[in-house]
Parts: C-alpha cells; structure tokens; sequence
C-alpha cells in the first residue's frame, strides 16, 4: 500500500485565478502528484503526492511557465540556537576580545564571534542551559549594550513597492492630461507651447512616449510574467495586460515613427496614455486589492498576537527576560498582574483572575489557583503567578487553534470548482474575443486605430481575479471569525457543508447534559444533614460517580465528617460500613431486601424517580431504611434553549445515548427532543448515523467521549466539544473551544453566512466579467452609444477585484 505524503508550498508568480489554475494544470500532470490545490490569497498550494514531494521537479516544470515553489518555513524545534547581536559601545580590538572572552566562558554557549567592523557579534548557544537574555546580560555587564538584530528587509520591500506605484500613478495622471489635452471636443486643455500638439506634434508625441515607457518599466512585471506565461500556454492576467497595453504602446511607437517622418495627422494615433495609465491603475487595483487581503488573515494575527513576544525566567531565585524560544518544559515562569501568560502551563503559587475571552469567548474572569490549568495567551487580570510551562510554542492550545485555522483556510470548499473550472478556460476565451472583435470592428470601419481601442479594451476589462478571489478571501475571513468565536473549522470542506445540515444528532452524556452525577433529591425521616453525614462516611471509601456526588452533596451541606470503620465493598449492590458500632448499608433496593429490610415506604418515591431518569440510592441500618437519595445528571443550562433555536431553523434534532431508554426519554424531554436512539454501543451510533444519510439526511453529530469518534468520523460534519476527550476532539471537523452548545448554533450561522457571502461574490464577478466584455468589445456603440476607453476599462477591471475581497470582509462583523 502506497504512503500518500502531503506538503504545502509557497507559490511565487500568481496574480489571478488563472495563474492558480495554471499551476494547478502544470502539477497534476505529473505522474506522482494525486492532488495540487492552490489558494490564491494565501500564494500557497497544497500538493498531495504517491511518494515524498519532489521540489525540484515541480520547480522544473513550472519554472518555465513563470511561476516558483518554496519551502514554508518552519519553528525552529531543537534546543540548539544561534543569534546574531548587535553591539554598541566597542572602540578597539580590545572590546570586541573582551566580549568574546567574557561570553565564552558562560557554560552553554559553544561559539562567540565578534565583528568589530558591523558592530554585531554572532553566537551559539544550548538554550537548555542558557538563555539569550543571560549573554545580553552578560555583554551589558562588560559595558557595552547589545540587542538582537531584527531583519527589516521585508518592510523596506514594502514600502518601496508603494512608492513605486505611487510614483506611477503621478507619471500617469500626467500622461493622461496631455494624452487627452486634444479629445475633449471643443474643451481644450492649456498645454505649454514647447509640447503642444498643433506647434511641436513631435515634441508632444514624444513626452507621452517617456512617460509611457516609465510606467512600462515600472510595471515590467506584467511583460515578464505574462509573455512567459502565454509562451508556455498558461495565459493570466499579466498576460491580458501585456499584450494590450502592449499593442497599444507598440501601435504608438509607430505613429511617433510617422509623426517624425512629417504625417502630422498621426498625432491623433496615439495609444500611450491607454498603455501607461491602464498599468499604472492595474497597478494601484493590485495594490489595494493586496492591501484588502492581509486583511482577510486579521483574525490570525489577532490570535498570533496574543502570544507575548517574551517571558519572566524564574531562575535561581531571579527574574529573568527571556525570548519564547528559549523556554524548556518544566521551566518556571513568573506572570504579573497585566501581563499574558506566555504558555500552556499549570500554576505553582500564588492566585488571579485569568481572562480567557480571547481564546474561548468566555466573557467571565476565570479564578486560577495551585495546580489550575493555564493556557497561553491568556490574559492574568490580578494576582501574581509563578507557573511550570507544560507545552512549548509550537505546541500550545494557541499553536493548536492557529494551525486548525491556517490548515481550514489552506484548502478549497467544493464550491471553489465552479469558479476554478471557469478561470482554466478564460484567459483564452477573453484572448479568442479580443481578436475576433478587432478584425470584425476593422472589416466594418476599416480603422486600425479603433479596432485597436476594442481589442485592448476587452483584454483589459476582463477580470479572472475576482473569479479566484470569490471563494478563498470569504474562507480566510469565516473560519478567521469563527475561531475568534470559539468555533473551530478544520476544513472549508465542514464550513460549507455546515451550511446544508438538516439533522442534528447530540450525544447526551457530557453535550446534553453536564456529564456530572448530582445530587437531586433527598428523602428521610431523619435530619437530612446527619443522614447525608452517614452516606458521606461510608462512601468515602468508594471511588464511584454516586459516591462522589454523595459526598460533594455532604460537603455543600456543610456536613460535619463522620469516620466510619470495617468499609466492605459488594459488587453490584452497594457498601457496609460501620459508624459508632452501627451498621450502614447503602445500595440498591435488593441489597436492602437482602439485609432482611423494608422497601415499601420509599418504593413509591423510587418509581417517580426512575421515570425521571433518576438513579435511586437507598441507606438503611440493621434495623430499618433511613431513606433514599436521587442522583442525576442534569441538563446543561443551554441545552432546552440551542434545541428550540435549531427546530425554529427547520433543522430535526435526535438524541442518542447509550443509556436505558427510560432515562434518556427523561433527559430528552427536558431538553425538548422528540427522537431518540437509546441503549446504542459506540459502533452502533455510527450506523444509526449511516442510516440517517441513506434516508439523504445532512447530519451533523455533536459529541464530546472517545464512544462518539467514531459517529463523528461518519457524520457529515462532526463537531466536538473542546472540553472532550482527545479522541472525539481528534476525529471532529469543528470543534467548540468552550463548554457551550450555543456554539452550535454560531457554527451554523457562521457556515451560512459565509456560504451566502461566496454565492454574491460568484455572482458580482461573473456579473462583472459578462457585462462588462461585450461593452468594451463595442456592444454599446452598435446602437449609437459610446466606445468603452481602455483607461476606464483598467480603472473597472481594478475596481471589481476590489469589490470581492471588500464584501468578504463583512464577515469580520458576524456575532
């Protein structure tokens, strides 16, 4: 059997769906790649092969074709680190020795390599043994200051793409003013005399041919790309742009040539600022269109930045400043009032309010004592804190819910193919109408010039990004939200089929209800406190559910301790113990009548309670019954609430349970659940969900125990809930961070509201593209209209892009 291996990539290259289709094609034409999927917002593809990826192949074949994989990086796991410090304060060769002796000497650190001449030193180090935070300190105490080096090449990058597109968009509305300072009719724009056409046609010819060919070389991107692309049949976007502004400025460059010669008529055959300015608003469209996209990876980097950049060391007694990565298990941390706690860990000492709204959206400060549970990114309200770190970075709940997060945004929900299989065919198709508008518009006005307006119109006007961008920015900014939400989506595949669910199938124990036996009811001729203080004793010898919910009772009674003496245990029967010389039996009903004891008087009360789902102890003495307690376990507060929600929604709910059909009637009654499937073992509630989808139900199972895996795995959408077991977490599609079943209905609302924002963007670029093509390949002209410039069709191609990736960010705003 084959081991299938899956990786993800980064894709440079991409600017359109187009491009994602191309390199979709390019890859599942290998022989060993099952699958490639690309999302285009992320520049990512995720390639599913028979054997380990092959980089070097696929970087072979695409390559050629304009595009190029990369590794994703990585956290750095192994305990061995290296940093590069920057140091200030050195004059000599004397200082830069003094640092390398003074830090070479710290146990832990293997190399120390100063550079007197960059003022920065570079080191190794086991963080195991030594923290970053001890070299700096052990530099500054030598009497010099030192930092760690922080690359800034990717903001430098950034800000010079701006300034680059923002420079074009000057050369271009100035290109623009000259171009049309002649085509506004009787409106002239005042040009000066040395550049204006009817005195120096040449000279004004030949400043839009400058400006141009700035704008050109500054948006080279779109030739390079785009002719590579259309060279190895895998037309884009670029390639739209290319050979449209292309045509026009080489169309241009002729009549400059003819203006030169002496045709002066020529200088109205001039398409440079149709060229320039459709690249300089391409340009500026791309960018703000970029600019929208972080924006779909906000919830991301709002959960990144829950994760405090460093940490309080407790070391020998000393706090210590150290960076995340130098943490080890086991390692004790100081938190302070304000502060986020640095990683999953349990407390040590001390006590404070934890707020973990962020994380779970539990709006309620959560007390944290000795050995409580802390989870990374939290915030502590109060208090001062001195925890062990139980999980490193990478392995946090934090690290967990972003990688759930990245890993659902990563992949296509079915809805996607609609738009992938047009994108695959329309860069050609956009290419065919091009070209047979020009020649039909050159046959029927035998004008050069105005068949080239059309064919660069429609090039440039046709839109395949907001076809690939319908889909994956409505993803990102869901299943961004619902994290945020406390709704996990591990798929956009659960996302989209959430959205369709008709049938909701719960687990009762630990969903339903609270999966804690309490004590309900007490029935006794005696004083109800001593009679709970005998229970106690005797059940202190047990560690059964009944028996701890017994004793728990005693506690929240404020029940004096009793010491009982001679424990027996009586398998499926109950205990003796004796108290003061006095026996006590608690059990069942038949280990009283086996002790010789009468059970009429409380059997009216037993039959009431086991109707109700109730299981019945009964105490009793060597002489008579004491009485009987009733335990339960109860209906979470929210349950009867989500199960009314969901039937107003049309959605049928069932119940399955494991239990005796009695109880589970008495649970499902009280949340107001008409179906349900009882006495059903863990493989038998998957088949009671297959049965549910033979009869084309959409069912989605909610459960929290290892017994419900399995269902969960059958289900259409398996949700669990986050405080479960690993199992049942594990083999979930959703899974909801805090203990809440109005969870479900957020969910639901979330699935469906991306769903419907997906559907508008489908429907706005297709809507887009189908009008906007035949207007710009001269539709409206045909009944004396006007002829769409290609300057307003660049403007409308940069406008729709922009338009998808803003109506998808309305989901930021779902509660």
């Amino acid at each position: 059997m084959e081991n299938k291996c899956e990786k993800t990539y980064h894709v440079d290259g991409m600017s359109c769906a187009a491009c994602a289709a191309g390199v979709e094609r390019i890859l599942n034409k290998l022989d060993d790649v099952e699958s490639a999927q690309v999302n285009l917002v992320m520049n990512q593809v995720s390639v599913q092969a028979k054997n380990e990826p092959d980089l070097s192949l696929y970087n072979e074949k695409l390559m050629k074709a304009g595009f190029q994989l990369s590794e994703m990086k990585t956290e750095e796991t192994t305990q061995r680190k290296q940093a590069e410090l920057s140091i200030t304060g050195m004059h000599c060769a004397s200082c830069s020795a003094a640092i390398e002796r003074s830090v070479g000497k710290l146990a832990g650190v293997s190399l120390i390599q100063v550079n007197l001449l960059t003022n920065s030193a570079y080191v190794e180090y086991d963080a195991k043994i030594i923290k970053l935070a001890e070299i700096i300190q052990r530099i500054e105490k030598s009497g010099f200051q030192a930092a760690l080096k922080e690359a800034q090449h990717m903001e430098e990058s950034k800000k010079k793409r701006s300034y680059s597109i923002y420079v074009t968009l000057v050369l271009a509305l100035v290109l623009l003013y000259i171009g049309m300072s002649h085509m506004l009719g009787e409106i002239t724009l005042p040009l000066p005399e040395i550049i204006h056409y009817n005195t120096h046609p040449f000279r004004f010819a030949l400043i839009q041919f400058v400006l141009a060919t700035m704008i050109l070389l500054l948006g080279r991107h779109f030739f390079t790309r785009g002719i590579k692309a259309l060279v190895h049949r895998a037309a884009n976007m670029d390639t739209l742009v290319a050979v449209g502004t292309g045509s026009a400025y080489l169309y241009s460059l002729y009549s400059l040539y003819l203006i030169w010669q002496g045709d002066l008529h020529s200088v109205h055959r001039l398409y440079f600022e149709s060229a320039g300015v459709v690249v300089a608003l391409v340009m500026f469209g791309k960018h703000l269109e970029a600019r929208a996209k972080t924006k779909t990876t906000d919830a991301i980097a709002a959960l990144m930045s829950l994760q405090a950049p460093v940490a309080l060391l407790w070391k020998n007694g000393k706090e210590i400043v150290v960076s995340l990565d130098e943490i080890a298990l086991g390692d004790e941390l100081i938190v302070k009032p304000g502060d986020h706690i640095p990683l999953d860990g349990i407390v040590l000492e001390g006590s404070g309010a934890v707020d973990e709204s962020m994380l779970t959206g539990e709006s309620i400060p959560i007390d944290k004592h000795a050995d409580d549970q802390l989870i990374g990114g939290t915030m502590n309200l109060d208090g001062r804190l001195r925890m062990r770190v139980t999980a490193l970075p990478q392995d946090t709940m934090l690290a967990k819910i972003i990688a759930m997060v990245e890993n659902a945004q990563a992949k296509k929900a079915p809805i996607a193919r609609i738009a992938d299989q047009i994108s695959a065919v329309f860069v050609p198709t956009v290419m065919a109408i091009a070209f047979v508008a020009a020649f039909l518009w050159y046959l029927a006005e035998q004008d050069a010039a105005f068949s080239l307006t059309v064919f660069v119109s429609v090039l440039v006007i046709a839109c395949p990004c907001a076809l690939g961008l319908a889909t994956p920015t409505a993803i990102m900014v869901g299943t961004g939200r619902s994290a945020q939400l406390g709704v996990l989506m591990k798929s956009s595949e659960a996302l989209e089929q959430a959205a369709h669910i008709d049938t909701i199938v719960f687990d009762k124990t630990g969903t339903l209800t609270k999966g804690k036996l309490t004590v309900t009811d007490i029935e006794t001729e005696t004083d109800q406190n001593e009679f709970m203080r005998i229970c106690a004793a005797v059940e202190s010898g047990s560690k059964h559910p009944l028996a701890k919910a017994i004793i728990s009772k005693a506690e929240e009674l404020s029940c004096a301790p009793l010491t009982a003496e001679q424990i027996i245990t009586y398998n499926g029967l109950g205990m003796r113990g004796t108290i003061l010389d006095k026996t006590i039996y608690i059990g069942n009903r038949a280990f009283m009548e086996q002790q010789g004891l009468g059970t009429d008087g409380y059997l009216q009360q037993e039959q009431q309670y086991s109707k109700a789902g109730k299981t019945v102890v009964w105490v009793g003495d060597e002489n008579k019954v004491l009485g009987i307690i009733a335990l339960a376990d109860e209906i979470k507060d929210d349950s009867c609430q989500v199960v009314q929600a969901l039937k107003e929604q049309g959605i049928e709910v069932v119940m399955i349970t494991g239990d005796h059909k009695i109880t589970a009637q008495a649970i499902a009654q009280q949340a107001g659940i008409d179906q349900v499937i009882a006495q059903v073992l863990p493989d038998g509630k998957a088949l009671e969900i297959e049965r549910l989808q033979q009869h084309g139900k959409k069912v989605a199972m909610v459960g929290d125990g290892i017994n419900d895996a399995v269902a969960l795995t059958q289900s259409d959408v398996g949700i669990a809930i986050g405080s479960g077991s690993d199992v049942a977490v594990e083999s979930a599609d959703v899974v909801l961070v805090k203990d809440s079943l109005h969870d479900v209905l957020t969910c639901i609302h979330i699935s469906k509201a991306v769903i419907r924002n997906i559907k508008q963007n489908l429907f706005w670029a297709f809507f887009y593209n189908s009008l906007g093509i035949p207007i710009a390949a001269g539709l409206l002209y045909c009944f004396g209209g006007p002829l769409l410039s290609p300057v307003f069709a660049g403007a409308a191609m940069a406008f729709s892009s922009v338009s998808v990736v803003t109506n998808a960010l309305r989901l930021r705003r779902l509660k």
